[in-house]
């Protein structure tokens, strides 16, 4: 079971080492910090950044709850495992399968690229070319998409990912690729 564990933001690498390591591995079988892939520009050239998809969060597979909750007591800095105060609620089916096809074994969502006609996005390649989702902004500038998934137990949470737009079209304009 995959299970999402609130730790202070900023100290998210930190906490996953320690988890690494005083976490037997017949306890937890992964231990990892979803990452998306965004282009920053500096010093006048284009350079690929990872930064964490949900700050704030690690992620963990495990297939004894009661073990990793008890073994999760002893690392510092940890702010809750999802769940109630006696048990942890494991992610939904569904929440699963959105990391694994969007960030894969990497763990990481790639850039995605395509091209505005009128209101539609058009991923041509990388990550988002399967979503199917709302994008509730794309900043162009900063080459980042917020989109909006169920997480966390249902609710509805603002992510972001990497997305460069190639080119916008009018909605009247005879789109050539």
């Amino acid at each position: 079971m995959w299970y999402a564990v609130q730790v202070q933001s900023g100290r998210e690498e930190r906490i996953r080492d320690w988890c690494q390591k005083l976490i037997a591995p017949s306890i937890l079988k992964e231990c990892f910090i979803p990452h998306y892939q965004r282009k920053r520009k500096y010093q006048g050239e284009w350079h690929t950044e990872e930064k964490p998809l949900f700050p704030g969060y690690i992620f963990m597979i495990s297939d004894d709850a009661e073990e990793l909750f008890f073994s999760l007591k002893r690392i510092p800095y940890l702010t809750k495992l999802l769940g109630d105060k006696e048990q942890a609620i494991s992610l939904y089916p569904q929440e699963v399968a959105f990391l694994t096809q969007m960030a894969g074994q990497e763990r990481c969502i790639q850039m995605s690229y395509g091209y505005i006609v009128g209101d539609q996005v058009i991923i041509t390649e990388g990550a988002m070319m399967n979503f199917h989702g709302k994008i509730k902004h794309i900043n162009r500038h900063k080459r980042e998409a917020v989109i909006e998934v169920e997480f966390f137990g249902g609710q509805l949470t603002d992510i972001k990912v990497g997305l460069e737009i190639i080119k916008k079209f009018d909605k009247n304009e005879d789109v050539q690729l």
